[in-house]
């Protein structure tokens, strides 16, 4: 008598078969198969398509494995590798599904993605199908980062727009922007900034009230090892595309044109909803080159993408000097003498803040040579003992700046044993603090005036300093004094803060420093603007530090770890990356520990987020930096898990 159809307690069959039960989603059908342990994955798929028996091409379809939260990709492997029983429910679902991504300029854009790479690999997809073939192959990554979802902070506030074309995707990632799909048409599209329509938009959009808010907001970050699918992402869910890290690689105005457009937006946003904090002669400075931008791109909706490469090459050489690269770019200043180290000497004023106390500034001869201040009480006594001395390897360096009041400090927290020493320098002209601002900002880095790329910082803060004067010309002003829009150019606390018209005025006078550039010269000031900010490129996290009683943040920029007073913003103590042996996590109690070369071990535990995404947020900066500026080098994708994936 035959045994095979004769069911056991345990729910096998007596010839060692089971039932394996599947969902085929596109049918919204359920299946049993009956198999055993040892068959293969792509023989289980293989029977289950016979046993449909429906013409359809089910290449892009996979096995997904609900429970575990993992695709059965490894289809040589049997069931019994994955450890898949008669318990199991197995999902047979295509792996390309559809997304509606935020882009950083608030577009929503239908998007078909697989479902089963690793975040990292899809974003990398999704950002090939935005490029243009002369493109494709030097920024192969338009948004190095990841997608982050959408935490309740902003779930509220998200009214996309969808559109209603759907259908099989054309290439492996396919996009829709509007009713056209971008694989079809031309992605161009995405590097003409538009206006904003509105001044509602910018009320609906949530707004960081303080640092522990702007922390929260990191809480949203997708882990880049792990597919969608294994972080719970649904198909047709909205998800936010940004550039995560903010040390921007080879952009090339001549041929990124989107990614340009695109960082612009993200810049005019965090601007507009206050994620980045910055002066009032700033916020007027980033109104007139938006409006600016927006006159332009009106004008040349049109025609502008088929002008663009005469419209670069006429401030190809302005914007040489202008790459955005945080180290310093290429630079065709010629480096002069190289076998002597320049040096700085001038009167500056110093104050050194002290409780209690309500001295001011004192004026010293100061002279900058290598990475050290040294302080005289007069240029006489200069060959002699300085009364102060200052050594400004890892110090942070924050402008203190009001163009209208002639005000130009300098603030230097200086690390020390047991903390940061905080000294203020106060410069008489713009010129003496662009060169003391640069030399600053490289000595915290262990250069010296030496480097290529002094002469450009100095220019760069120049130029950023003399796009903030005000030069009200009253003709100039009352003839195109109707166009302009201040609820959609300056931020909400201004706009409680003073009258329309007068915020008409005060852009219109900004204007006039920037009426003369071309598009995407102002993009390009635009952005370097913004890394110009002090708050600039600092992720912060909520974080407990071993031996600390209260919560404090941890800031991580793209060459430092800051340890910030959670109230004030304040930095307590400063770590480079460039100091750093290693660095570890106990995954069980979410605890980071970055060991130094000459300093003590740095730990913190996570509060409110994931230490994987810290993680990740570390080595992801470790893993640009190690990156050569070359337009051929390939992305190098193992490097990237390896620094940034943990456990896998």
């Amino acid at each position: 008598m035959a045994l095979d159809g004769i069911r056991m307690p345990d729910g096998c069959y007596a010839d060692g078969t089971w039932e394996l039960k599947m969902h085929v989603t596109d049918l919204n059908r359920d299946v049993s198969l009956r198999v055993t342990g040892e068959i293969h994955v792509g023989g289980v798929m293989l029977k289950l398509v016979e046993k449909l028996d429906v013409k359809k091409d089910w290449s892009d379809h996979a096995l997904w494995w609900e429970k575990k939260k993992t695709w059965l990709l490894k289809t040589h492997w049997t069931l019994d590798k994955y450890g898949i029983q008669a318990d199991a429910r197995l999902l047979f679902t295509p792996q390309h599904k559809l997304l509606r991504l935020q882009l950083p300029n608030m577009k929503h854009m239908k998007v078909k993605v697989n479902f089963s790479d690793r975040v990292f690999k899809a974003v990398s997809d999704i950002c090939k199908t935005f490029t243009t073939e002369a493109s494709a192959g030097t920024n192969s990554v338009l948004f190095l980062g990841s997608i982050y979802s959408s935490p309740g902070l902003y779930s509220k506030t998200m009214t996309p727009t969808y559109d209603s074309r759907d259908g099989s995707p054309l290439s492996p990632t396919t996009a829709w922007f509007g009713d056209s799909p971008l694989s079809e048409g031309n992605p161009s599209i995405l590097a003409v900034s538009q206006p904003i329509s509105s001044p509602d938009i910018l009320v609906k959009l949530y707004k960081p009230q303080s640092l522990l808010d702007k922390a929260k907001i990191n809480q949203g970050w997708l882990d880049s090892s792990r597919s969608l699918m294994e972080q719970d992402v649904k198909e047709n869910e909205v998800l936010l595309l940004r550039f995560k890290y903010h040390s921007f690689f080879d952009l090339n105005p001549k041929y990124d044109a989107i990614r340009v457009n695109q960082l612009y937006e993200q810049a005019k946003w965090a601007i507009l909803l206050e994620e980045i904090e910055c002066t009032e002669e700033e916020m007027m400075m980033f109104a007139a080159l938006q409006y600016h931008i927006n006159k332009l791109s009106i004008m040349s909706s049109d025609n502008h993408m088929n002008n663009s490469e005469k419209e670069v090459d006429e401030v190809d050489a302005a914007l040489s000097d202008l790459e955005i690269t945080l180290e310093g770019g290429k630079t065709s200043n010629t480096l002069g003498d190289i076998t002597s180290i320049p040096e700085l000497a001038d009167y500056v004023k110093v104050f050194k803040p002290k409780k209690l106390t309500l001295k001011g500034y004192k004026q010293y001869w100061c002279t900058f040579k290598d990475i050290t201040i040294s302080c005289y009480k007069s240029k006489e006594e200069a060959h002699g003992t300085p009364a102060h001395q200052m050594n400004l390897r890892g110090c942070e360096v924050t402008p203190d700046v009001n163009i209208s009041g002639q005000k130009f400090n300098i603030k230097l927290l200086i690390p020390v044993a047991d903390g940061m020493n905080e000294i203020w320098l106060r410069c008489d002209t713009e010129k003496q603090y662009a060169q003391w601002m640069a030399a600053c900002r490289l000595a915290s880095k262990g250069k010296t005036m030496a480097d290529s790329s002094y002469n450009l910082e100095v220019q760069n803060i120049l130029s950023f300093l003399k796009m903030q004067h005000m030069n009200p010309d009253p003709q100039f002003i009352e003839a195109i004094s109707t166009d302009i829009n201040p609820e959609c150019l300056v931020s909400p606390r201004y706009l409680k803060k003073y009258r329309n018209k007068q915020i008409s005025a005060r852009i219109l006078e900004a204007h006039q420093n920037v009426a003369q550039m071309s598009l995407i010269e102002a993009k390009m000031r635009f952005i370097q603007a913004w890394q110009s900010l002090p708050e600039f490129g600092i992720t912060h996290f909520l974080a407990k530090f071993q031996g600390g009683k209260r919560e404090e943040l941890i800031g991580i920029t793209y060459n430092r770890l800051i340890r910030m007073d959670a109230g004030t913003g304040d930095a307590i103590k400063t770590w480079r990356f460039s100091n750093m042996k290693q660095w570890n996590v106990n995954w069980e109690i979410k605890m980071v520990t970055v060991e130094f070369a000459d300093e003590p071990s740095l730990s913190f535990i996570c509060a409110e987020v994931d230490c994987k995404v810290v993680h990740e947020f570390i080595g992801g900066y470790i893993f640009l930096s190690t990156r050569a500026k070359d337009q051929n080098e390939s992305l190098d994708e193992e490097m990237f898990y390896k620094l940034t994936s943990g456990w896998v």
